[in-house]
């Protein structure tokens, strides 16, 4: 018998309790949301969308192999079983980590306003940290001796004045900007699994994290090798959960201008240091400063102009999530007018290989936007649509 056989509804608060105290997910409930995203062809919005119409996670597995062959898929769907997220629970409590929900009070809360952010996250360590404002630090892992001794002072200084630092545990002004603030607060989010850190010479900081106080967190499955595609799929998860993102030493081409493209989608303030334009290390940031971000020499540059946000939040005026409604009652499924299967191919036809937004599709079809969304659920699952930022989507190439 599972070990997670509870009803597969969540804990709520109290009655009188606070909104920040929020709602935890059951056992169960746990179990299945993690089966839901570790099931193939299942990211983060295609999760949302499936809990949001089919009313829970478990209905949305029962779901999947119809949906991937309504959406033209010609082989099974592979779904995670229980066996297998049982086994990673087990791994990760191995660790002394847990899984978080979104919507849960341990998720960090800047990240629960990011369309794509992921609904289950492995963390390890003390979760209070994500409650404290967080700023990403990032730059050149190749990075000079006076761009590490810059970080220092400045994450101290953060630090000090009551901000925890976020970063990426890699090599170079990540490394310097966790070293600063082990102290004082510090986030490490990893491109593999929770167990898998990298790179190995930064072990000592990996150990250290937990033990003083800070938090590591993953969105990816136990025992995960990151490979370069995880890397920019990290970097969105440091820019989501931060309220701005400081860019240290970055060429060109450097990882950290995806960080930073990343973190202007989601409209977090983008802050630069300038550099000396002999340092190919600097080009990228001297070239974010000339489109307009923040100029940063010392912390109270960012502290300014984070002050009206950080008010903003404590007098709540962030938008409400939309996990809120996916953990608030896992109840019916989203009422839907029949779907034909002419309404299918119109909106199929309506799709192209340009981005498109669901709303056009909407209005361009006629149709109800259930029906729009459950057509796109069913070429997501068959892997014939990409989704790209802001919700758009595209048709891909048979």
């Amino acid at each position: 018998m599972p070990r997670y056989n509870d009803p597969e509804r969540p804990l709520r608060a109290q009655p009188g309790a606070r909104r920040s105290e929020g709602i935890r997910l059951s056992d169960r409930q746990r179990l299945n949301w993690l089966r839901l995203i570790r099931s193939e062809n299942v990211g983060p919005v295609t999760f949302r969308d499936l809990v949001s119409h089919f009313g829970s996670a478990g209905d949305a597995l029962q779901m999947l192999p119809e949906l991937m062959r309504r959406g033209g898929g010609n082989r099974p769907i592979r779904v995670a079983t229980i066996e297998d997220a049982e086994r990673e629970m087990e791994q990760i409590e191995k660790i002394g980590a847990r899984f978080v929900g979104m919507g849960e009070p341990d998720y960090p809360p800047y990240l629960r306003h990011y369309e794509a952010s992921p609904p289950l996250v492995a963390i390890k360590g003390n979760a209070s940290v994500f409650h404290a404002p967080p700023v990403a630090i990032v730059g050149a892992r190749n990075s000079s001796a006076v761009g590490n001794r810059f970080t220092h002072r400045l994450v101290r200084e953060l630090g000090a004045a009551g901000y925890a630092i976020v970063s990426g545990l890699a090599r170079g002004i990540d490394a310097a900007a966790h070293e600063a603030s082990l102290e004082t607060g510090t986030i490490a989010v990893l491109a593999g699994g929770l167990d898998k850190p990298y790179p190995p010479e930064n072990m000592h900081l990996y150990n250290a994290i937990p033990e003083k106080g800070g938090v590591l967190i993953s969105e990816m499955p136990m025992g995960w090798e990151p490979r370069a595609r995880d890397f920019p799929r990290r970097n969105r998860i440091i820019a989501g959960i931060s309220l701005g993102l400081v860019v240290i030493e970055a060429a060109d081409r450097s990882g950290s201008l995806i960080s930073a493209r990343l973190a202007g989608e989601m409209g977090r303030l983008l802050f630069a240091v300038p550099g000396s334009p002999l340092d190919p290390r600097s080009a990228g940031t001297n070239r974010l400063l000339k489109n307009g971000a923040i100029l940063v020499t010392e912390a109270n540059d960012i502290v300014e102009a984070l002050a009206p946000l950080i008010s903003g939040a404590a007098q709540g005026e962030l938008p409400l999530s939309l996990s809120d409604n996916v953990l608030d009652d896992e109840a019916a499924a989203s009422p839907m007018p029949l779907l034909g299967e002419t309404d299918r191919e119109r909106i199929i036809e309506a799709l192209s290989p340009v981005p498109t937004d669901p709303d056009l599709l909407i209005r361009h079809t006629g149709l109800h936007p259930s029906q729009v969304f459950l057509v796109l659920l069913e070429l997501d699952l068959a892997g014939r649509i990409t989704r790209h930022s802001g919700g758009a989507v595209s048709l891909l190439p048979v």
